[in-house]
């Protein structure tokens, strides 16, 4: 029989390799998938995106059931948290969608090849070797797979601080999803959207949270209002804040961890948990791909893409979380992956433009934002107008008993131009989808004051924002 000779050989089925994957099978190209795990889905799946907001959804429930009363429904209290049952139904939400994928690898003709794959060299007469280790604990032969172009998306991996290694008591994404017990305690390092987000959820599952962060704010990434807003509720929540703090030592103790750190006063502080979430951000996973046998130089760890995701070696994209410059987001990498099949196809193919990616967290209250900040929008020497409006004028907000947060837009004052959107508060994940279309499609202060929102909505929260710009907000 003839050897397969595939169009494209995708290697990694997170995200942004099964979108990919999926984009290029409904090109009718011929489309095999190489992944390493026995569920396709990558980290956003099976540990991290997913998993995070089914625990987030049942923190929110349960913030709900603690003032039953207010709602007029009595007798029912706080009710007790059962973990085993949360963790069953975060499971349950996890499984349910990697066969899903397993469907849409049928549907569109993917072929999955399970393994690790490593790139063998440059391509000989136009073809690519892959070469496809077995998964770690199998004992098959390894195989080889043929293909036109390759498409990297490896993913990342959580980072660890020197000397550190997961365990029981410090942990990643990875092991805080599956404890066997909620902890009484809990410290986490690093106050980025992983950090925050686990911070939210076991406050309110009632665990004791303490976040130590390197940097002097919350969410460094994020507009400083915003990252003074999220600080004063979870101040309010009862979530004990160190920022500009730097980690000196964490070490296990009979009963937990221990953690030494020097607070932005130079004094030096020991606090002590149940466990330590390390939350540091995330490393590129690209040893061990073969890169060295190819022109591709990374830089610490990161592959660089032009803007069609091609790299230094002819027919080999990079996509998702290991590319250079770009953030580390499922739905950037999902973009990537349709950039780069639409150019392997020969299709229409328009490149990301990085300052339009949405940014969310899925903290109590949620945050969701786009294009610049208000302080980068002035480095970059825009004459900068600002409006701000206030979740407490809306109404909708208020029936959900969800006031805090605001919506903040920056513009530039000559032409109107949005520049960035910066929402905190009820939805705020949901509702930035409106400010990423109206940037993408370079719609004016102007144009968005005259666009008609149902009543009553959270979302008609965003006309206040973009009135406010002109201080014409209705609602305050």
């Amino acid at each position: 029989m003839a050897e397969t000779i595939y169009d494209v050989a995708v290697i990694g089925g997170g995200p942004a390799g099964y979108t990919a994957a999926i984009r290029a099978g409904q090109y009718g190209l011929k489309v095999a998938l190489i992944e390493k795990d026995k569920a396709l889905g990558g980290t956003c799946l099976l540990v991290g995106c997913i998993p995070t907001k089914a625990l987030l959804f049942n923190a929110e429930v349960y913030d709900h059931l603690k003032h039953a009363k207010e709602y007029g429904i009595d007798g029912l209290g706080e009710g007790k948290l059962n973990w085993k049952a949360i963790l069953e139904r975060k499971n349950g939400v996890v499984t349910r969608h990697t066969k899903g994928l397993d469907f849409l690898m049928r549907k569109n003709k993917v072929t999955v090849v399970p393994g690790w794959g490593k790139l063998t060299g440059a391509a000989k007469d136009g073809i690519h070797t892959v070469e496809v280790a077995p998964r770690e604990g199998e004992k098959t032969a390894p195989t080889a797979v043929k293909a036109k172009n390759i498409i990297l998306a490896t993913g990342s991996t959580a980072r660890m601080l020197p000397g550190l290694t997961p365990s029981d008591r410090i942990l990643t994404n990875i092991e805080i999803l599956s404890m066997e017990s909620i902890p009484k305690s809990l410290i986490v390092i690093g106050a980025g959207a992983v950090g925050v987000e686990f911070a939210s959820i076991f406050k309110s599952f009632g665990t004791d949270v303490s976040i130590v962060e390197y940097l002097p704010r919350l969410v460094p990434v994020e507009d400083e209002e915003v990252s003074k807003e999220l600080t004063r509720s979870f101040k309010k929540r009862g979530i004990d804040i160190n920022t500009g703090a730097k980690v000196e030592k964490v070490e296990t103790t009979k009963d937990g961890v221990k953690v030494t750190f020097t607070d932005s006063n130079g004094k030096t502080v020991v606090k002590e948990a149940d466990r330590v979430l390390v939350a540091v951000g995330r490393a590129p996973r690209t040893e061990g791909i073969g890169l060295e046998k190819t022109k591709i130089a990374p830089d610490r760890g990161f592959i660089k893409v032009n803007e069609y995701m091609q790299t230094d070696e002819p027919g080999v994209y990079a996509i998702g979380d290991i590319v250079a410059g770009m953030p580390q987001l499922a739905h950037s990498g999902s973009m990537a992956g349709l950039v780069a099949t639409a150019k392997i196809a020969g299709k229409y193919a328009r490149p990301i433009k990085r300052n339009r990616i949405p940014g969310c967290t899925y903290t109590e209250p949620q945050i969701g934002s786009v294009g610049l900040t208000e302080a980068k929008a002035k480095e970059l020497g825009h004459k900068v107008k600002v409006g701000k409006f206030p979740f407490v004028g809306n109404s909708k907000a208020t029936i959900l008993d969800a006031h805090d947060g605001f919506i903040k837009v920056v513009s530039d004052e000559q032409y109107g131009e949005i520049l960035g959107v910066h929402i905190i508060g009820p939805q705020a994940t949901e509702i930035i989808a409106e400010a990423v279309t109206a940037i993408e499609l370079e719609a004016t202060i102007d144009d968005m004051m005259w666009i008609i929102h149902a009543h009553p909505t959270l979302a008609e929260a965003m006309f206040d924002g973009f009135a406010s710009v002109e201080g014409k907000a209705i609602n305050v």
